[in-house]
């Protein structure tokens, strides 16, 4: 006859069981809060952009900085590509006042097909920046960014691509055990690589 033995499980192993099953739990809720989106003009032969202007990016946070460091990356992540030339800001600004732009970052239809013929560029780029730096959750503290772009054809004033994504953040190892994320400057080239990876699929 045979007998059962009953296994106990001490506090020890208790207590790794709570903390995995709290990361499974915490690993499912980030996963579903983040979804990045893109729109591709897909009559749209983007082997003929060859000149981009990236105008200010709109900026709805506290940083006052963020607008333009992110339009900084994405001047030299572009560029680095090899796939397009990006207009010099100061030619952009230049072409923006005599195209007589109202709000800088955000050009009606008409202002964009005249800064394009100004700036000699087939299309051009705006942003938005939702979230920039510092956010907090409880005692944990991490940063993040999100940031949308859109390029409008400078021919038709049409959108013909838009993206937008969010990077960094509070994750389950910064929950558990502190620590304060990823640096702002990593985080940002990783929104925009993963902009350009849309771009450019």
């Amino acid at each position: 006859m045979s007998t059962m033995r009953k296994i106990k499980l001490g506090k020890p192993a208790v207590r790794l069981a709570a903390k995995l099953l709290l990361i499974l739990v915490l690993l499912t809720g980030c996963a579903s809060g983040r979804g990045d989106t893109t729109f591709r003009d897909d009559n749209m032969d983007f082997g003929s952009v060859k000149t981009v202007a990236i105008v200010p990016f709109q900026n709805l946070t506290r940083e006052s900085t963020a607008g333009d460091r992110v339009r900084d990356v994405l001047t030299t992540s572009l560029l680095a590509t090899g796939g397009v030339y990006v207009v010099p800001a100061g030619e952009v600004l230049r072409g923006m006042q005599r195209a007589a732009i109202s709000v800088a970052n955000s050009p009606s239809t008409e202002e964009v097909v005249k800064l394009g013929g100004f700036v000699k560029a087939e299309a051009v780029v705006t942003g938005v920046i939702k979230e920039y730096g510092e956010v907090r959750s409880g005692s944990s503290v991490a940063n993040a960014i999100s940031v949308s772009v859109q390029m409008v054809e400078t021919q038709t004033g049409r959108i013909i691509w838009s993206a937008n994504t969010t990077k960094g953040g509070i994750g389950v190892t910064d929950r558990l055990f502190g620590g304060g994320g990823e640096p702002m400057n990593k985080i940002t080239q990783k929104a925009v690589d993963e902009i350009i990876n849309q771009l450019f699929p």
